[in-house]
């Protein structure tokens, strides 16, 4: 039986409603909670909480926005790629930004053996990509060209400001939650029926709701990849490459020669944490899905 094709423009466009679609399942969430304090407590100590949650996340998070390409950049130990000394990297990407009608980003190096790039910055303009001595060492010239694409795919997409939008609403949830808790402490009993109800109800999903949106979280942030995926089709027009590259890091069995943050590791091309928890969809899944492009 032969598989149903799959156009590269229709899986970006289904990727990103569907990650539109999980963002609204957070913001309901976040109302949701914000509701059933409201009844718990009094209006003006719930508006408090929720002023506090939104300059503490807001203030935290637009920091490490305007600095990620720095961030990430430095919490790996990546330098500057010299431009003589990694010629092909630097024709690549310039090949790819001409394609795809983007600036060229600042590119560095990671010193290690294993396959593996990422890409940062708040817009094109900022945009940094690193690719590890192994990827520019194991890959030949189309693989590389696809991870490389992939990295673009993530740029041009503004996947760092997507996702920086999701955590400042993942982290308003849980500093909501965590205020909501300890102020258990400091509130004597209440006679209200109604108000010891909603306050239950509240520690419910004060303890659920972090929970819950962090699973919501990894699932865009699995939808975002697919979308690079596609996008890097989309530049290159030759899927073959990034799947060949996929094989060869689903066959790598070189132990990890650096520890890598998981603040940053939704940022890699290939997760390094596996299972439930996974900032990526499985290996396998990818190359199926690019094999029907």
């Amino acid at each position: 039986m032969e598989r149903v094709r799959i156009d590269f423009r229709d899986q970006i466009a289904r990727n990103k409603r569907n990650s539109f679609f999980l963002m609204a399942i957070i913001f309901a969430v976040f109302v949701v909670f914000g509701y059933v304090i409201s009844f718990a407590f009094e209006p003006g100590f719930f508006f408090v909480i929720m002023i506090i949650s939104i300059i503490v996340s807001l203030s935290y998070i637009w920091i490490s926005f305007y600095n990620s390409d720095k961030i990430a950049v430095a919490s790996v130990g990546a330098k500057k790629a010299s431009r003589e000394r990694f010629k092909q990297y630097y024709s690549l990407v310039e090949g790819l930004t001409i394609a795809s009608g983007m600036p060229m980003p600042k590119l560095y190096i990671m010193e290690t053996a294993q396959i593996n790039a990422f890409a940062s910055g708040r817009d094109p303009e900022n945009a940094v990509v690193c690719v590890t001595t192994g990827a520019l060492e194991k890959l030949e010239k189309r693989e590389l060209e696809g991870v490389l694409a992939h990295e673009l795919g993530h740029v041009a997409n503004y996947d760092i400001r997507y996702m920086t939008l999701v955590t400042v609403m993942v982290g308003m949830i849980a500093i909501v939650s965590q205020i909501f808790l300890r102020s258990l402490w400091f509130r004597g009993g209440s006679d209200d029926r109604n108000k010891a109800v909603f306050i239950v109800v509240g520690i419910v999903l004060a303890i659920l709701a972090p929970i819950v949106v962090q699973l919501v979280q990894l699932a865009i942030s699995r939808r975002r990849e697919f979308a690079a995926d596609a996008s890097a089709v989309k530049f290159t027009r030759y899927p073959d490459g990034l799947i060949r590259a996929l094989k060869k890091i689903k066959g790598e069995h070189a132990p990890p020669e650096k520890k890598i943050s998981k603040a940053i590791a939704p940022l890699f091309f290939a997760n390094p944490f596996k299972g439930l928890g996974s900032t990526h969809p499985p290996v396998d899944k990818r190359i199926e899905t690019l094999e029907r492009m």
